[in-house]
């Protein structure tokens, strides 16, 4: 027996507990305890039925996902052998009840489906979330779960990944019953009542009564691809998955596991299974700072205050309010603060309208929000952020104004996106409790809150941040002071050849429509449009004097806005736009692109969409490498994350920096210089990519080495 698995006996029936903290996964050592103490169970006579039940907070969160990568490298020839394990609990002569709290997840849930019965508490979740890591199901569970749930749901499940509760799995007979009370206790009565009625043990593997037919079933999976080409684009996970589920209806149930095994290792030793893999670790990884540790002390954060009631600080106030911390937002007009408001109450309202809430949810939140003109209440609050116009300016004169007003120890963040914390703090008197909040529009939708470290910025107040990201529920990145940060430093450069390559002869939409195919979620050019193209000229404006003679720097962009055409919001940027805001090609800008590149004695030329990738992909890579290089960005995968939760990068892509991993760091550190040698400056490459591709190294090697 397992030290993780104990087996343990009620009179009649006996208890198998996991115990594998922190959440029960699939280790080595627990798939071998649960077949050993089944075993065991089916040969002592004194045993009428089983109960399995997780030690802790959860039953099994899932399998261990370390595993995968020792088996992708090779360390480990051959995965762990769940469907013998399984197969082994379906067996079995007597009566087995599977007792779920916390989650059963994956591997979980699969394990779970071989017991005969399961029960759970109200609280609990099921689910096949294996399509995040770019995987699917692989120890039967497209097999198992459409007998159970049928077939629809069961698709559903298995291609967004998202968790069901013990209710609606319950409704759909995924679960047996709902336990009131102390759970193991439940499922042991349970089971009692299973071995009285004498009933033979029902084996999921034979229930086919849900499996539907061909008529019923082709319409199911014909919708499901094409909703997971949509929402899935570019992701082959999806799609395996919706085969795998396919099989089990056409297939008898052993061909059916063998299909799946076949679909989940094309999944496995993909590409893409280990980019997403490698985000999941490194959600985890960014959490951690070097020298600030759980022992740092933090600031209680229970009164927030805003300056600024526009897109991003409605969106910020709306994160505190979520969060259930009241909080005051601050603007200089009635008119502004009340079209703030009320564009915080329509967020909200459609939410509502779409069931993601109730009203009353609503109301909470809304009476948590303080709209004002002054700076009443502002003493009380831990913390304040600034969410003003992009002016170094207007940016000092509010913090000098905040030093005045805030209580020792409040923390003053800035929401700036490229402007010098340092200097944005040199209005205080109290730098150490200065910091950067940059968060992504829209604030209260985006994961990404980057936050920006200063000379004097204290560990107190960057441990708080830290904090304070996940309760918002964001994904927080510490990253250092200077123009643009790590994000909008290196979309500097992504956006610089998106657009010199429309000066070189592509069409906006060629640049857009080849980096859409890549995975992003927008073309840069129609993301510029989006967010609109005044607010980059405004930035470009006000660091003018930093441009370099000699130096080539884009044009069309700036003449657009000249032109009044600042995209979505005026119905004109690279593109036109009808009522509904959709796009298309304009010829008035086809004709300012030719007119500008004639001026600059550009010859236009035919652009292939392998250039338009490697030239904005390698130049965020290049980019990457500098930051690195400076510690702007602690870790490589700090870019990733960054990259994957604020711009709209694919992550089965894995991030920027995976990507130049996958690609081979020798050939994009070749192709940088071939870009230099034609570009110039710009294009000088990173010593870092240098280094690495002459080794032989990626950058993941770089973070294992820090």
């Amino acid at each position: 027996m397992s030290e993780l698995v104990s087996l343990t006996k009620d009179g009649d029936v006996a208890v198998i507990t996991v115990n594998n903290p922190p959440v029960n996964a699939l280790s080595p050592g627990v798939p071998e305890g649960i077949a050993d103490a089944i075993a065991k169970i089916a040969a002592d006579d004194s045993i009428k039925g089983a109960v399995m039940i997780g030690a802790g907070q959860t039953f099994i969160a899932g399998a261990d996902i370390k595993e995968f990568g020792k088996i992708t490298s090779g360390q480990r020839k051959e995965g762990i052998n769940f469907l013998d394990v399984i197969k082994s609990i379906e067996d079995c002569p007597k009566p087995t009840v599977a007792a779920i709290h916390g989650t059963a997840f994956g591997g979980g849930l699969e394990v779970a489906m071989g017991f005969h019965y399961r029960v759970a508490v109200a609280s609990a979740q099921v689910g096949q979330p294996e399509v995040k890591l770019g995987l699917i199901p692989g120890a039967a569970g497209t097999q198992r779960l459409p007998r159970l749930a049928g077939v629809a749901k069961a698709t559903q499940m298995c291609v967004d990944g998202n968790p069901i509760s013990a209710k609606e799995a319950l409704a759909l007979g995924i679960v047996d019953s709902i336990i009131e009370g102390d759970l193991l206790a439940g499922a042991i009565a349970f089971v009692r009542e299973k071995i009285a009625s004498g009933e033979k043990p029902p084996k999921t593997r034979e229930r086919n009564e849900k499996l539907g037919d061909d008529a019923t079933n082709a319409p199911i999976f014909e919708a499901a691809r094409a909703q997971a080409k949509k929402a899935a684009r570019g992701m082959m996970a999806p799609q395996a998955a919706i085969d795998a589920v396919e099989a089990a209806t056409k297939l008898f149930f052993d061909e059916g596991v063998a299909k799946e095994k076949e679909l989940f290792q094309q999944c496995l030793f993909s590409d893409q299974s280990k980019a997403m893999i490698h985000v999941f670790f490194g959600e985890r990884e960014v959490q951690k700072i070097p020298g600030i540790g759980k022992d740092t002390p933090q600031i209680a954060i229970n009164k927030a205050a805003i300056i600024g009631a526009g897109t991003m600080g409605g969106g910020i106030a709306m994160n505190y309010a979520n969060a259930g911390i009241p909080v005051i937002i601050k603007e200089t007009t009635q008119e502004a603060l009340d079209r703030g408001m009320a564009t915080i109450r329509k967020n909200y309202q459609n939410s509502v309208n779409k069931g993601r809430f109730p009203q009353e949810v609503m109301d909470k939140r809304m009476a948590l929000i303080t709209p004002q003109l002054t700076y009443d209440g502002f003493e009380q609050a831990d913390i304040i952020t600034e969410a003003v116009f992009e002016g170094m300016a207007l940016k000092k004169e509010i913090f000098a104004e905040l030093d005045k007003i805030a209580k020792p120890g409040a923390i003053l963040a800035s929401n700036t996106s490229t402007l010098d914390i340092d200097e944005i703090a040199s209005a205080t008197s109290r730098p150490e409790w200065v910091i950067g909040h940059h968060y992504f529009s829209p604030a209260n939708v985006m994961r990404l809150l980057e936050i920006v470290r200063g000379k004097a910025t204290s560990n107190e107040v960057i441990a708080t941040s830290m904090s304070l990201a996940k309760r918002l529920k964001k994904v927080g990145v510490l990253v250092g002071n200077c123009y643009g940060f790590v994000g909008n430093r290196m979309l500097h450069q992504y956006g610089r050849e998106a657009q010199f390559l429309v000066e070189e002869g592509a069409k906006p939409q060629d640049v857009d429509g080849a980096l859409y195919k890549f995975g992003m979620a927008m073309g840069p050019l129609a993301v510029g449009d989006l967010a609109g193209l005044d607010v980059g000229w405004r930035i470009r404006k006000e660091h003018r004097h930093l441009e370099k003679p000699g130096v080539r720097y884009p044009k069309v962009a700036d003449e657009l806005c000249e032109r009044g055409r600042y995209g979505q919001k005026t119905g004109a940027g690279w593109y036109k736009y009808d009522e509904n805001r959709k796009p298309t090609p304009d010829p008035e800008v086809d004709a300012l692109i030719e007119q500008i590149a004639a001026a600059q004695g550009i010859t236009r030329r035919t652009v292939t969409e392998e250039e338009i990738i490697e030239r904005t992909q390698y130049a965020l890579i290049n980019e990457g490498a500098k930051i690195l290089e400076e510690g702007i960005a602690l870790r490589a995968v700090d870019i990733d994350i960054i990259y994957l939760n604020g711009y709209g990068y694919p992550a089965w892509r894995g991030g920027p920096m995976w990507y130049g991993d996958t690609v081979g760091l020798k050939k994009v550190y070749a192709r940088v210089c071939q870009f230099h040698a034609e570009h110039g400056e710009l294009w000088t490459p990173a010593p870092l990519l240098k280094e690495l591709a002459e080794a032989g190294k990626t950058f993941a090697e770089f973070d294992k080495a820090k």
